[in-house]
């Protein structure tokens, strides 16, 4: 069965929170891709909520333009999956594509509608 550790940010407070997914909760997320937006009241969140990213358990990332669940080495230029490359330089780096399956390890999501942290719990004067 698949295990998933959500990472879900909340844009308007830039917090973010990470939540284990196991089994049944971890279910509904096999087959949806980066970009899809789903409502996330079957993982027992208010609102909706945007996959943006991922890593597989061997950490590499997934990537928006690599179809389907497979793990392949693409040439890049920029973007996710390289890091620090010089003007005209290309290089050839193994990523993950833009399904989740059930090698994928952390799936990372951005809150679209509703709220992660209520207004009480933010006004709560520290000591």
């Amino acid at each position: 069965m698949p295990t998933f550790k959500l990472v879900i940010s909340d844009p308007r407070t830039g917090k973010a929170i990470s939540k284990e997914l196991k089994d049944e909760l971890a279910q509904p997320l096999i087959g949806l891709k980066i970009g899809d937006i789903f409502d996330a009241e079957v993982i027992g969140i208010p609102g909706k909520i945007k996959i943006t990213g991922g890593s597989d358990r061997a950490g590499f990332p997934m990537r928006a333009d690599v179809l389907g669940g497979v793990k392949k080495y693409v040439l890049l230029t920029k973007g996710t999956g390289l890091r620090k490359a010089e003007k005209g330089e290309r290089r050839r780096k193994l990523v993950r594509g833009n399904t989740i399956t059930e090698e994928i390890y952390q799936v990372n999501a951005v809150l679209v509608e509703g709220e992660l942290f209520k207004e009480e719990e933010q006004a709560q004067p520290t000591k």
